[in-house]
């Protein structure tokens, strides 16, 4: 947008306008659901998946507004041409290695009351906190600390976007690079969780978004950009369907589950409380049907933004 002559002022108002939406309708659809009845101040909630991918968004974006680069710079040979994805952007890995430095400093320094410094104040369940780390002070798993590690993984996956940018005319550069940062931070994850499942000096664990766990995710998230990249961009395979409908209109998606999810045919009182099975097909018919629902969305070219 900045090559089309839009200024960061107007950048920052849209990017703003964007965060606050995200924000507000995670806020509503958190704090309501049909089984719920009206809002309670009792438990009335803040935090939530939606504005957590809105607050990421706006640190990302708000790092890339102010980047001084409105377009990718003329390449050049120099020694560090395989990385300039990298070191033209040197301010942005200092600032999200800070904020890493942040993380473990207060994951592994701050004393919490009733719990061990290992988990500070990251926040999870009750039920990992009590199997895993030994403790029963519960913390809240989509806390403001956890957002680091969100904004670290969305840094990530900016990378990925960095590269697609500069080797675009090179596939085997792309490929490369992907299978690089696959391997670094699959390594990391090994080291960082000594390969096991709930051990090692920072275990995996999604509820408290950890190192090993952004590590981990990153990893795969490399590997099967890569797969499909091959697959679908170089060889043409495949076109991405049926998963391309639903990424067209996420928000639209995201929002009708809320809505909707608790309801027939979307799901209905399961017979096996017990058995997987039921549970394994309701999700995935469920999961078919807003795929469709997409499809059809799709087709009409109806596409709900933000």
């Amino acid at each position: 947008m900045r090559r089309k002559g839009v200024t960061r002022l107007q950048l920052l108002g849209k990017l703003t306008w964007r965060t606050v939406v995200l924000l507000l309708i995670g806020f509503c659809f958190i704090n309501y659901s049909p089984r719920d009845g009206l809002l309670s101040w009792s438990w009335l909630r803040i935090p939530g998946v939606l504005q957590r991918l809105g607050f990421t968004y706006f640190v990302l974006s708000l790092m890339q507004t102010f980047s001084p680069y409105r377009e990718i710079p003329p390449k050049e040979i120099r020694w560090w041409s395989p990385v300039q994805d990298m070191v033209l952007y040197w301010p942005e890995w200092i600032f999200i290695m800070l904020l890493e430095v942040v993380w473990l400093c207060v994951t592994f320094l701050l004393p919490v009351p009733n719990c061990p410094t290992q988990i500070g104040v990251l926040g999870c369940s009750y039920e990992t906190l009590l199997a895993m780390y030994r403790t029963t002070e519960p913390f809240d798993p989509e806390g403001v600390l956890g957002t680091i590690n969100s904004i670290v993984l969305g840094f990530i996956g900016m990378q990925a976007g960095k590269i697609f940018l500069f080797f675009r005319k090179t596939n085997w550069n792309i490929m490369i690079h992907f299978t690089i940062w696959t391997i670094i931070l699959g390594i990391l994850a090994a080291i960082l969780s000594k390969c096991t499942r709930d051990e090692g000096f920072i275990p995996v664990n999604k509820n408290l978004w950890s190192l090993s766990y952004v590590a981990c995710m990153g990893c795969m998230s490399f590997a099967l950009l890569g797969v499909i990249y091959f697959v679908v961009d170089i060889k043409g395979w495949w076109g991405g369907q049926p998963f391309i409908y639903p990424g067209t209109n996420s928000i639209f998606v995201y929002v009708g589950h809320s809505l909707l999810g608790f309801y027939f045919p979307f799901s209905w009182e399961m017979r096996f409380q017990d058995s997987h099975w039921e549970q394994l097909f309701q999700s995935l018919w469920g999961t078919a049907l807003w795929i469709f629902i997409a499809y059809l969305f799709y087709r009409k070219h109806f596409f709900l933004k933000i």
